[in-house]
């Protein structure tokens, strides 16, 4: 049986969660989980380092690795493909309330 997974800390939905090109694209969209997206969020936009956004997030600095390697890769695809993004599922907690499951994942 495997480890279930531990819940990440994220600040709070993002305002806007769907993300595409301007031209209607026949591909199926990519689905960015919101731990992903928080990752990408405290790394990349607020300039933290991986053990600071681990800290926040409350897991290991190898996991926020993780979990910034593909969210990076699913905006990579999303931008080069052009195909949209949407920002939804994962395993997470909100400031006291927790939502964990098996969201799509698109490749």
């Amino acid at each position: 049986m495997p480890r279930p997974k531990r819940r990440r800390r994220i600040m709070s939905r993002p305002a806007v969660d769907t993300f595409g090109p301007e031209t209607a694209s026949q591909r199926e969209g990519i689905i960015l989980s919101l731990e992903e997206f928080e990752a990408i969020r405290l790394i990349d936009y607020d300039g933290m380092d991986q053990s600071g956004a681990a800290e926040v997030m409350g897991v290991s600095r190898q996991t926020v690795g993780r979990i910034l390697k593909a969210g990076r890769s699913k905006v990579a695809m999303a931008l080069v493909e052009g195909r949209g993004l949407k920002v939804s599922g994962g395993c997470y907690k909100i400031r006291g309330r927790g939502r964990c499951g098996r969201g799509r994942r698109n490749r």
